[in-house]
């Protein structure tokens, strides 16, 4: 029996919104491009990912992520609470799925901005969720945002163009590719994908 969130009805399964997953190599924009779309629509529903790295400054739990300990996402993971999760750079992050899939049960647009490998996972375990890359509009523009960055270390920043490239890689595996040469028109493709207007 489908749990509804309070005050809502359950919207019929051909009416439902599909789940939507953003993706692509780190530093091509992916947080830009969905901030820029929740500012112009606030009705898109970000799923918020659970993390073990500490916040870095300026970020708010339960707002950039749900930072937890160790131990907590042991839990989430064995109670099969996650949609998906994925080790980088030393941390673990994932989705957790009864949030996603109230929303999506509500009939609400929603959005997950997640790594490679947790698009494989959730494609996985959500056959009918629609995958889109977000691809730079060259290998130079990527490596000038990863260096451009100036938060990393150089070691780790190696590390991040490394997988970039296993990333870019697997562009064939997604449903539909956007380049990010504009934030603004990005964000506006995305929405159409999402038949938000």
């Amino acid at each position: 029996m489908a749990v509804t969130p309070r005050g809502t009805s359950p919207v019929p399964p051909d009416a439902r919104p599909r789940l939507t997953v953003l993706s692509g190599p780190s530093g091509v924009g992916k947080s830009t491009v969905v901030a820029h779309m929740r500012k112009e629509h606030p009705e898109v529903w970000l799923s918020v990912s659970a993390t073990t790295r500490t916040p870095r400054p300026g970020e708010k739990h339960g707002v950039q992520y749900f930072f937890v300990t160790d131990e907590e996402m042991d839990k989430l993971i064995a109670n099969g609470e996650l949609l998906e999760w994925a080790e980088f750079a030393g941390n673990r992050y994932g989705t957790p799925r009864a949030a996603v899939l109230e929303r999506l049960e509500a009939g609400e647009p929603v959005l997950l901005e997640i790594d490679l490998q947790g698009a494989r996972l959730v494609r996985e375990s959500m056959p009918d969720a629609r995958l889109v890359f977000l691809a730079p509009p060259s290998w130079e523009e990527l490596v000038r945002r990863l260096t451009g960055r100036g938060t990393e270390p150089p070691e780790v920043i190696e590390r991040r163009l490394a997988v970039a490239k296993i990333e870019l890689a697997a562009e064939s595996e997604f449903d539909e590719t956007l380049v990010n040469t504009s934030v603004e028109d990005v964000a506006r493709e995305l929405l159409a994908l999402m038949d938000v207007v």
